[in-house]
């Protein structure tokens, strides 16, 4: 791929809330930077595609995914729909040969995803998965600290993400919807970030609510609304996510990190971070650093996207990182049903990041956070 003078020409499949709100801004924005061009969009409900279609005129409404995907005026598909469909139009949309941006999760099952990575690697283009919080300032300062050994080895963790749940959208609540899937991701992503594979995982994976308001109607909740998940890292390395659709409110750090010589800890949550602090055993003080982009968007998967079909460079962020963590949290269902530890096979590459160098500074190779 070689950077272009045009635009990408970008189609959305899914004009639901995910859209109008959070992925229209970054939209708008890289228009006016003459990067994009919003050239197609989708919907189920014609209400929604009508609406999108009124407020960027000019933009095309075709009757389906299919049509959309094929058009020749499309470079970039955003598949912005419910969870069950992720995989197959993700795949569907790789196949003819466009970049994909996917939200997440990636795909609701292992077959489904190894689809899509299999037809990513046969074909030209890339394919970034959300969530992309590995892009944040903060996530960056952090996972470079860990990478130059500042806490030690690190050894244990705890994140934490959850809400009172949507009141929108039956299919959160429906087969292949779901806490996990729709919040514990988020932690999931970060923490193996930061300590490579899962290895084994233990769970207790539950529905805490049964009922449940959704679009002015109470419906039966058949998905997992409350998790807490155990994971091994492998060398007596652990950590712990606690989500669900039932945490009103929290007001402790979103990730603690624990190494054998200090502390980090994000501030916020980490798809909207707020800075962190740390901690190191030689210094004996907290150390506070501010999140240095307030604004930073949890949409900056499509900049990054851009930015890296533009120069050529790979992205930071993985198909395979997505997919580990889908194991994980299908692992965790499964480690819920059945009783027991249940083990995770899958790999991913290290993060890496473009700016960063071989060495710290002061002539030592960094060493890579995972096998610390």
């Amino acid at each position: 791929m070689t950077a272009s003078a045009a635009p990408l020409r970008l189609g959305v499949l899914g004009l639901g809330s995910v859209f109008t709100g959070p992925y229209s801004n970054i939209i708008q924005q890289l228009t006016l930077e003459g990067r994009v061009r919003l050239t197609a969009v989708y919907d189920v409900e014609p209400g929604k595609t009508a609406a999108v279609a009124a407020r960027f005129p000019g933009v095309a409404t075709p009757s389906g995914p299919d049509e959309l995907i094929d058009s020749g005026d499309v470079d970039v598909v955003l598949v912005l729909t419910s969870m069950n469909e992720h995989g197959p139009l993700a795949t569907q949309a790789r196949a003819a040969g466009k970049h994909v941006l996917v939200e997440k999760p990636m795909a609701t099952s292992i077959a489904e995803a190894d689809e899509l990575l299999a037809v990513d690697a046969a074909h030209d283009g890339l394919l970034v998965c959300a969530p992309h919080v590995v892009l944040s300032p903060t996530y960056r300062r952090i996972h470079d600290a860990v990478g130059r050994g500042e806490i030690g080895r690190l050894v244990l963790a705890r994140a934490r993400y959850g809400w009172a749940g949507p009141w929108w959208g039956d299919w959160f609540y429906r087969a292949g919807g779901g806490a996990l899937f729709d919040l514990g991701v988020y932690n999931l992503t970060t923490l193996c970030g930061l300590f490579g594979p899962v290895r084994r995982v233990a769970a207790m994976v539950g529905t805490a609510i049964p009922q449940r308001m959704s679009e002015g109607r109470l419906i039966d909740n058949t998905s997992d609304d409350n998790a807490h998940v155990l994971l091994d890292f492998g060398d007596q390395r652990f950590a712990n996510v606690m989500t669900g659709f039932t945490i009103q409110k929290y007001r402790s750090p979103a990730v603690e990190l624990y190494g054998t010589d200090g502390v980090l800890q994000m501030l916020g949550d980490d798809w909207a971070p707020e800075g962190f602090e740390q901690w190191r055993t030689e210094r004996e003080v907290w150390e506070v650093h501010p999140e240095t982009e307030p604004t930073w968007p949890w949409t900056s998967g499509l900049r990054h996207l851009v930015d890296c079909a533009e120069t050529g460079r790979p992205t930071i962020t993985r198909p395979e990182h997505a997919r580990h963590a889908l194991e994980v949290m299908l692992a965790a269902r499964r480690s819920a049903d059945e009783g027991r530890f249940v083990d995770v096979v899958s790999d991913f590459p290290a993060l890496i990041y473009p700016d960063h160098v071989a060495d710290d500074g002061h002539g030592r190779r960094k060493h890579d956070p995972r096998t610390s």
